[in-house]
């Protein structure tokens, strides 16, 4: 196989007329939700998330995640050196908004069904699922609410806060998410590596596609984890000539990074406000290292 067109085919972006059809979906998903009357006048905002949002999706991976975010009232932690410190002192009030979060879920549940059917969308563990049809992809949309995490105090004495997403499982417990730091920084580092981050990102979860399809995987690791993978690589690494010299080193560094006592435990999530592999974590590093050995061998790179 010839690896070099390989590479630059799979780290091309989707074609326009994927990027039609997802306009297409998220259009459609804030028309329903517009002609809801129980979610008239409510504070919420509709936005795209994940792969598609970040432009590290590759071609025929349809999926669209959505974000309906509510911020009628917001949740917040304290955290580094505001230790025992009150909420009151960075700003932070009770709200008195009644609208409860199973109502929110509800009605947006009610809107997208009522617009697409309810045979068209399936209730998952975070998002509501809705089907393909001809003109759109299928999407998950997410209900969410705005999240704050207060780090701090700058000299002036103004709080350092980011501002976040949180969701709530229905199986429990909440997972607090940065996607506009997460977006932001994907450009930062896309222009730091000739354009050649992004693209790295979409040829390693198209060859990871591939490992599972040949039977060399047994399963994907998700999206979301390939691109902090490659966002962690050093900037230098990138921009050679050939595709298949920057595949080599963004592979190589993941590789030897991940190994037992590589410089893993200290890599950050794309939105740099949360460690890849501390805590609890739907991956390990274990996993990070079997995907770049499997694909250093698959493209023959020893």
């Amino acid at each position: 196989m010839d690896w070099e067109d390989w590479l630059r085919t799979a780290a091309k972006r989707p074609s326009d007329h994927e990027d039609d059809k997802r306009d297409r979906t998220e259009r459609e998903i804030s028309d329903a939700l517009a002609a809801s009357d129980a979610l008239s006048g409510r504070p919420y905002r509709v936005y795209a998330k994940g792969s598609y949002a970040n432009n590290t999706n590759v071609r025929l991976n349809y999926d669209v995640d959505i974000a309906v975010e509510y911020y009628g009232y917001f949740y917040s932690d304290l955290v580094l050196d505001l230790a025992g410190h009150d909420k009151s002192e960075v700003g932070v009030v009770t709200s008195d908004d009644p609208y409860s979060r199973a109502e929110f879920k509800a009605d947006v549940r009610a809107a997208l069904e009522s617009a697409f059917g309810a045979s068209a969308v399936e209730p998952g563990r975070i998002a509501l699922r809705i089907r393909e049809r001809k003109t759109t992809l299928p999407a998950d949309v997410v209900p969410s609410w705005e999240y704050r995490r207060y780090d701090g105090f700058r000299q002036n004495g103004d709080p350092i806060v980011h501002i976040g997403s949180r969701v709530y499982p229905s199986s429990g417990g909440f997972i607090n998410n940065f996607p506009a730091q997460q977006l932001a920084n994907g450009r930062l580092k896309t222009d730091a590596t000739a354009r050649r981050y992004k693209r790295m990102v979409r040829c390693l979860k198209k060859l990871q596609t591939k490992l599972v399809s040949d039977g060399v995987l047994d399963s994907e690791l998700p999206s979301y984890l390939i691109e902090c993978l490659v966002y962690n690589v050093p900037a230098g690494t990138f921009g050679d000539d050939s595709y298949l010299e920057d595949f080599r080193g963004v592979v190589g560094y993941i590789w030897s990074e991940t190994r037992d006592d590589g410089g893993w435990n200290d890599w950050h999530e794309v939105h740099e406000l949360r460690y890849l592999f501390r805590g609890a974590k739907d991956w390990s590093r274990q996993d990070a290292h079997r995907l770049a050995d499997k694909a250093w061998d698959a493209v023959g790179l020893g």
